[in-house]
């Protein structure tokens, strides 16, 4: 019998989980992991509700329920790098540094200190172990989080057990549910992690100092005012402040370009403009599940963000932890901070930081 470490979080995933592993007959106890200081905040405060959750479903399980406190490392390690990409205007990805650093390193090391074997956490995601170990994506690709996960160690994934795999998460609640979990019909986390869903640019706006701008078209006309191009991402659509204009053909209007050494932010209509759309991508900051890339030139897939289909692609890996990225098919809203993320059918593969999109081939004359 394995002596095991649920992250229990408070909502119903990691609830589940903690419900599998005991039915299995092991040794289960309980982590609530509070990673964000919210002392100075007096109308949100989503941590104060998830442990009340974590401290019901523990009770029921009748497993041990312990609280640690990871905000330094979290502050340290996640949000300074988190402020930092987007004060030079590029979209990072908070859960994967967060999965990297806190949830599958200090907690990881935590869980051993208290006599853990392995660790288990809510992830729909699945692991193979033999004849060597595999990141896989969970059944329910709905829910698939490999994206998030991809840089792990194989020593990270052979230290933990992601009991949802399998399961798809209509199945989940209802499992919940027949438990008589209080958190069955509790709606699923989106916001960043550990942080919790905000009005994000507000959010932002505390630690990052506004810096206005022009919006302009790509014909160089001004349609607006930007406040600082480190709050738009590539492709996004609300908040830009662009109301239906004379002359317009009236469709949204979509960041497509930041122009740094001018603080222009361009902007275009209709949400498959062709300047959305770039054949590839160069990524830096590689990392291989396995060790080392499969090889220099790699035929494979790959998604640019979560959720995103499955995108057949061809990779060539420099010498340097970088590489760059052609796809079949251009790809809408390439984002410089965001992941760039491989896979082999099932098998997650690794990835990398997409550094900036390539540009489009000009026809030979």
């Amino acid at each position: 019998m394995s002596r095991l470490v649920v992250g229990l979080s408070g909502g119903v995933d990691s609830a589940v989980a903690a419900l599998l592993l005991k039915q299995q007959g092991h040794h289960v106890t309980a982590v609530f992991m509070k990673n964000w200081d919210e002392d100075d905040e007096t109308d949100f405060c989503p941590a104060e509700q998830d442990l009340a959750d974590a401290r019901a479903i523990a009770d029921l399980l009748g497993i041990e329920l312990h609280t640690v406190s990871f905000s330094a490392e979290y502050w340290n390690r996640v949000f300074r790098h988190f402020l930092e990409e987007y004060q030079a205007g590029r979209t990072p990805s908070p859960d994967i540094i967060c999965n990297r650093e806190i949830k599958f390193r200090a907690f990881l090391d935590h869980a051993i200190g208290l006599g853990a074997d392995f660790i288990a956490t809510g992830h729909y995601a699945r692991i193979e172990k033999e004849p060597r170990v595999r990141l896989l994506t969970g059944i329910d690709e709905a829910k698939d989080q490999s994206y998030f996960l991809h840089t792990l160690t194989r020593e990270q994934l052979g230290k933990s057990l992601f009991p949802l795999g399998e399961m798809l998460k209509s199945g989940v609640r209802k499992l919940a549910h027949d438990a008589g979990f209080p958190v069955h019909a509790k709606k699923d986390s989106t916001g960043i992690c550990f942080i919790g869903e905000r009005r994000f640019s507000e959010f932002l706006a505390r630690y990052l100092q506004k810096n206005p701008g022009e919006i302009r078209t790509l014909g160089d006309e001004v349609i607006g005012t930007h406040d600082g191009l480190m709050f738009y991402t590539i492709g996004q659509r609300q908040g830009l402040g662009i109301g239906g204009r004379k002359a317009s053909s009236g469709e949204p209007w979509y960041v497509a370009g930041k122009e740094f050494e001018h603080n222009i932010l361009r902007v275009v209509q209709g949400v498959n403009h062709p300047a959305l759309f770039r054949p590839g991508l160069r990524a830096s900051q590689l990392h291989w599940i396995s060790g080392e890339p499969p090889s220099a030139t790699l035929a494979c897939t790959a998604r640019i963000r979560h959720q995103q289909a499955l995108q057949a692609c061809t990779v060539t890996v420099g010498r340097q932890e970088d590489c760059s990225v052609r796809f079949e098919l251009p790809q809408r809203a390439i984002a410089p901070g965001q992941s760039v993320v491989f896979y082999d059918n099932e098998e997650c593969l690794g990835g990398g930081i997409i550094e900036e999109a390539l540009p489009h081939e000009t026809p030979a004359t």
